[in-house]
């Protein structure tokens, strides 16, 4: 920044200083920056919109016995329209507007295709911890068609490839039990990390007997089985299951200053909620948990990656609007002051300013380091 208190500043540039800069002009100069994350996440999802993105269909599946989904009549089949008068259009609206809506204090009013209402109880849903997922406490699971237990893809040198199997065998048994669909097959192998499994296949009309160990890995705060395979999918009923969400030129606009207003004030939201503690600081993320998910939305094509980086964005233009210290919210609350007192801030409360601006980053920095490791290489 040219600005006297930093370096000295040539007579001929100094009607361009900072600190010679009317405090409204300072302002602007400050707000800049996050301005710019935010326009660029409207960007971003405008383009996202008007290209179209693939979702899929909040169609549920039958509800567990006893759960608030149950009990509101929902039932397996039924497509979400409507969650709380918020239009719903893909299974990743379902979540969103429930983490909005709540808490409630009356039950939520649920829309489905052809108009059918019901009232949802939200009641007693725990909003702290990011590990907890709204939905499913609610018993709102998304429906999954049966897909038979036939082995479609390998990693090499996975598990399941160094015990034997192969693309095209399907599973029979696991441990003498029946396996009727994929999703039997799975739950056998999370919840047997390291045991050895007895499985018999159905290989050219044959029975194949293969003894596998499910790698042990660590997902959150449980220990699960994997063994590198995964199931062939029927790409009709896959279709079936998928909607394109996406608007005009204008209505790509609008929606794309929606998404980034409503996601800002979510994450000021779940700020205040960590800081009263109705959500845990685990939800705090650092560069590594950052880098792993840009990994990841990378490999799953370019719109995810895209969304990612709308984001990342709208993170860093909330943050640094934030009125601490050293950041831009911070030099902000500071030229307010001026504007409203009519003289600059002394020196001695902008040092003191600092060094409070500085604890607090440090600290989020602890926090946000220890979540990475925990995530990325622990339990927590």
């Amino acid at each position: 920044m040219l600005d006297e208190r930093e370096a000295p500043v040539a007579t001929g540039e100094l009607g361009r200083a900072f600190n010679r800069q009317s405090v409204w002009a300072r302002m602007l100069i400050v707000v800049a920056g996050p301005v710019a994350n935010l326009l660029l996440a409207v960007l971003l999802y405008w383009a996202l919109f008007v290209h179209g993105v693939p979702a899929i269909k909040p169609v549920l599946a039958e509800p567990a016995p006893a759960s608030a989904a149950a009990v509101a009549g929902l039932h397996r089949g039924d497509e979400i329209s409507e969650i709380a008068g918020q239009p719903v259009q893909s299974w990743a609206d379902v979540d969103w507007i429930l983490v909005r809506a709540l808490p409630a204090n009356q039950p939520l009013q649920i829309k489905l295709a052809g108009g059918t209402l019901r009232q949802l109880d939200a009641g007693g849903v725990m909003l702290d911890d990011g590990k907890f997922n709204v939905s499913a406490q609610l018993g709102l699971q998304l429906f999954e068609p049966a897909v038979p237990a036939e082995i479609g893809q390998l990693i090499a040198d996975g598990v399941a490839q160094r015990a034997g199997l192969r693309v095209g065998d399907r599973v029979v048994t696991v441990n003498g039990q029946s396996i009727k669909v994929w999703a039997d097959f799975v739950q056998w192998v999370r919840m047997h990390p390291g045991d050895l499994l007895a499985v018999v296949v159905s290989r050219n009309g044959q029975p194949v007997k293969i003894d596998l160990t499910p790698e042990r890995t660590q997902e959150g705060p449980q220990t699960i089985g994997k063994i590198g395979a995964g199931p062939k999918i029927d790409e009709v009923i896959f279709k079936e299951m998928l909607t394109e969400v996406h608007y005009s030129l204008g209505g790509a606009l609008r929606q794309a200053f929606a998404k980034t207003w409503e996601t800002s004030l979510f994450s000021l939201g779940m700020m205040g909620r960590m800081i009263k503690g109705e959500v845990s600081w685990h939800n705090l993320s650092g560069p590594l948990t950052i880098a792993d998910y840009a990994g990841q939305s990378a490999r799953s094509g370019g719109l995810a990656f895209i969304s990612f980086l709308a984001l990342v964005s709208i993170s860093l233009g909330v943050l640094n609007l934030l009125p601490i210290p050293l950041l831009d919210g911070g030099h902000l609350m500071y030229y307010i002051i001026e504007a409203i007192k009519g003289s600059p801030v002394s020196e001695s409360a902008m040092e003191f300013g600092q060094r409070f601006g500085m604890a607090v980053l440090l600290t989020l920095m602890v926090f946000a380091f220890y979540n990475d490791v925990t995530r990325l290489f622990g339990s927590q």
